[in-house]
């Protein structure tokens, strides 16, 4: 739940309130905005979800001063608000036993709950070629798996797993704040419901050994810098018998020697010669696709831009390809032969001779400033 709001705004407490206090605020409003209690009401449940997220976070001493010194930076997770709560059913998870007093407990399970796996994230490096056209990788990366010597228990040979005697096999301990009861996950098991008393020596008792694994993926045409391509099911394994977590391969796109890409456009900028950009020529130039051509009309600038339709990069989110955007500059040698050298010079005499109608204009309004400077003096 992405989110900015105030936690002591939301649960109605001074930002001196005592755990006692901010306990009873966060019971009252959850009586208030349960989502038993407002059926198919948006604004309720979210600040039903609001208050939850406020109280998970205040309620825990060390995450309350994190937040007090840094506000929500300081609680973060990735780029979202400092709860655990995805959605309502985690909220009843975690605080159960306080629903369970308020509404009954038949309609709600406050069983051991079900936890996807964490995801993991590569990366993949392509070149423009690869990025335009689509692509199968394989990739490296690294995630647990379940300990060959103990089969994933985490268990010695001769042992096996045992109930945990802290929590009775629930993976959760209920503690109480004056009125208040909050389930929260069983320190002494970590929420497993069981534990070992002597533990497998490879993986420490875990029943997971940290594995590098290869796999495919399927790149999309058109994927740029930084996109990340999933591969489902391929992340760390539940720790509680759920689905396994993803795989986010992070997109790298090499540099081209030729191409510049902005979004679906790709732009080359192409040399050409003063005698091109003054007579005009047809000039060859690159595409991903084979070589392609462009029309340089007489007279054309330096930095004058054409466009080749649909020469660009698709785009894996609309329809459509972008375009080539060729930039012609003029080039100007830095050596000449003498032949080149006596041409040139006949073209300056002519240009001297021959002013264009531009230039004309510019030195006459060059000669009556100077004019006009001489007669202020």
């Amino acid at each position: 739940m992405a989110s900015q709001f105030d936690y002591y705004q939301v649960l109605q407490v001074e930002r001196s309130a005592s755990q006692g206090e901010i306990a009873t605020s966060y019971r009252k409003l959850a009586i208030r905005y349960h989502p038993d209690k407002n059926p198919d009401d948006e604004e309720a449940i979210e600040r039903f979800k609001q208050a939850s997220e406020a109280f998970e976070v205040l309620h825990d001493e060390e995450k309350r001063s994190r937040y007090d010194r840094f506000g929500h930076a300081g609680v973060n997770g990735q780029g979202g608000g400092g709860s655990q709560f995805s959605d309502v059913e985690d909220i009843f998870s975690a605080f159960g036993d306080i629903f369970g007093d308020i509404f009954g407990s038949g309609g709600r399970s406050r069983g051991r709950r079900v936890r996807k796996g964490r995801d993991v994230r590569c990366d993949v490096t392509l070149t423009l070629q690869e990025a335009a056209q689509g692509v199968c990788k394989t990739v490296e990366f690294q995630r647990h798996e379940p300990c060959k010597r103990c089969s994933g228990t985490g268990a010695a040979e001769g042992s096996k797993r045992e109930t945990c005697s802290y929590c009775g096999g629930h993976g959760q301990v209920v503690q109480q704040a004056g009125i208040v009861r909050v389930q929260t996950t069983c320190p002494a098991c970590k929420g497993e419901g069981s534990s070992v008393s002597t533990p497998c020596r490879p993986c420490r008792g875990s029943g997971q050994k940290l594995k590098k694994v290869k796999a495919e993926v399927e790149i999309p045409a058109g994927v740029d810098e930084g996109m990340q391509v999933r591969i489902t099911g391929q992340g760390e394994p539940s720790p509680s018998g759920g689905p396994s977590g993803d795989c986010y391969c992070v997109v790298s796109v090499l540099q081209h020697e030729l191409f510049e890409r902005e979004g679906q456009h790709l732009i080359c900028r192409v040399p050409i010669t003063y005698s091109q950009a003054a007579l005009g020529c047809e000039l060859e130039v690159p595409t991903l696709s084979g070589p392609g051509e462009v029309k340089v009309p007489p007279g054309s600038a330096s930095g004058t831009v054409f466009r080749l339709k649909g020469q660009g990069m698709p785009d894996p989110r609309v329809v459509g390809l972008g375009d080539l955007l060729v930039q012609v500059n003029i080039e100007v040698p830095k050596k000449v032969t003498p032949e080149e050298e006596a041409l040139l010079r006949q073209l300056a005499d002519l240009e001297h001779k021959n002013v264009a109608p531009e230039r004309k204009s510019f030195f006459e309004s060059l000669k009556n400033y100077f004019t006009d400077e001489a007669s202020t003096e």
